[in-house]
């Protein structure tokens, strides 16, 4: 195992793990809010529980079987950070565990394999955008309704199983953002956008969108034509090498762009690059590396975020629909940022916004975890698809597109589909002035 004193990544500012462990009082206030606790009512499958097992980990030198397995089971969601009376870094522990995880364990044949074709595939755009084109074929041959009544996927494999049942449907092709969309007006400012990886392959209209609104504010968007992946799914996994690889090449990218903001409309990858600083450490960089990844840190800001602070100048036009808006995990307890979308889609005149019940409860998204743990997340898919239903919305609007995801499927497989829009494809429809109809596809 690796000293607590030396360990990279192994602290938050500079504290060291260990420091980080003493936080955990172990009062409990975390337990209704993690969503394994929830579901299995197991002490080492709830955050305290898991701080626990660090601590032996750390006391032992050892790394057990069981105890990987716990950690596999934290969807990293970070409501027990937001729960927390004591402040402890729950995000900064379990990164830095996954990263010893991912050292110091090996893993069975099957679950390699599986793990390996995931990032393989997801980090990496071009790859999804050429599974387009199949799956397309696929959805439209009405093959895809024959394959999940038949259950043969569930049974040859879980993990492709929810692949194939969380796919977007999709029509038309890629629209293709320029480098540079000019403000519309007087210039306010010069942000950086990311368009991501999933986000960008398989929800571009949500890119689109958010160039648009930003542009109708005021905004010159820079969209870097060499950008890559964020990070985010490897950095949430433990592949902390991996992910400080993609952290290098973003921070190269938006570096020399020469933009005030980075603007991101993905929860995750926002989370993720907002502590570029902490990856880079883990992965053993060094100071001058840590100190570009900080300073492209402290631009780095979600969208919703940006346009409350940057207040609003475009008109905004009636939209006459009930919606339920959705926190993301990594928006809402990794972030910080809930009310502002809220204000957002509030000020948009006819709009009624309903909160979902049990908010603080993940969704089962959680990056790639509904493809390594689908049991699990496919029980807390269900019971946000229950949440949602109890709102009466027609709409349902989040700002994360694992999260747009696994809702959509849950609601599909409940037999009560609803529409989903990300916050930025709202704005955009207000601004322009289009027929809410637009808004629901079904």
């Amino acid at each position: 195992m690796t000293d607590s004193e030396t360990a990279p990544g192994a602290r938050e500012g500079t504290r060291s793990f260990d420091d980080l462990l003493g936080d955990c009082v172990h009062c409990g206030f975390c337990l209704p809010t993690c969503p394994t606790y929830v579901l299995w009512g197991e002490e080492m499958d709830s955050p305290r529980g898991r701080i626990h097992l660090m601590g032996q980990m750390r006391e032992d030198d050892v790394l057990s079987e069981a105890a990987t397995g716990h950690f596999d089971n934290c969807l990293g969601c970070l409501a027990c950070v937001s729960s927390c009376p004591s402040g402890v870094a729950y995000d900064a522990l379990i990164e830095s565990t996954r990263a010893t995880v991912e050292r110091e364990h090996r893993r069975p044949p099957g679950e390699r394999l599986l793990r390996k074709a995931v990032f393989a595939l997801f980090p990496y755009r071009r790859r999804l955008e050429l599974l387009r084109a199949p799956l397309k074929a696929y959805q439209a041959s009405g093959l895809n309704r024959l394959v999940r009544r038949s259950g043969v996927l569930e049974r040859v494999s879980p993990a492709l199983a929810t692949m194939e049942r969380i796919a977007p449907p999709l029509t038309g092709a890629v629209p293709r953002l320029p480098e540079v969309v000019p403000a519309r007006g007087r210039r306010r400012a010069v942000v950086g956008m990311l368009t991501g990886c999933v986000q960008g392959a398989f929800f571009p209209q949500v890119n689109t969108a958010t160039a648009r609104v930003l542009a109708s504010e005021g905004c010159d968007v820079v969209v870097p034509g060499d950008q890559g992946c964020c990070g985010a799914l490897s950095s949430h996994t433990g592949r902390a090498e991996e992910a400080a690889d993609f952290a290098r090449a973003t921070v190269a990218s938006f570096s020399k762009a020469g933009v005030d903001a980075v603007v991101v409309n993905s929860a995750g990858c926002g989370a993720s690059m907002k502590h570029y600083g902490r990856l880079m450490e883990e992965a053993g960089a060094g100071p001058e590396e840590v100190r570009r990844a900080e300073e492209l840190s402290a631009k780095v800001v979600d969208l919703s975020e940006y346009l409350v602070r940057l207040g609003p100048r475009a008109p905004r036009r009636p939209l006459p629909l009930r919606a339920a808006y959705h926190d993301a995990c990594h928006l809402s307890h990794g972030q910080g940022v809930a009310a502002q979308p809220r204000e957002l889609l509030r000020a948009i005149p006819e709009l009624e916004v309903a909160d979902l019940p049990n908010p603080e409860v993940c969704c089962g998204s959680a990056g790639v975890y509904n493809l390594l743990r689908p049991q699990a997340a496919g029980d807390l898919g269900v019971r946000k698809s229950e949440d949602v239903r109890s709102t009466g919305a027609e709409l349902l609007v989040a700002g994360n597109p694992g999260c747009s995801l696994q809702i959509a499927s849950a609601m599909e497989r409940a037999g009560t589909p609803i529409s989903v829009a990300h916050t930025a494809q709202v704005l955009d429809a207000s601004i322009r002035g289009l027929d809410p109809a637009t808004l629901l596809p079904r």
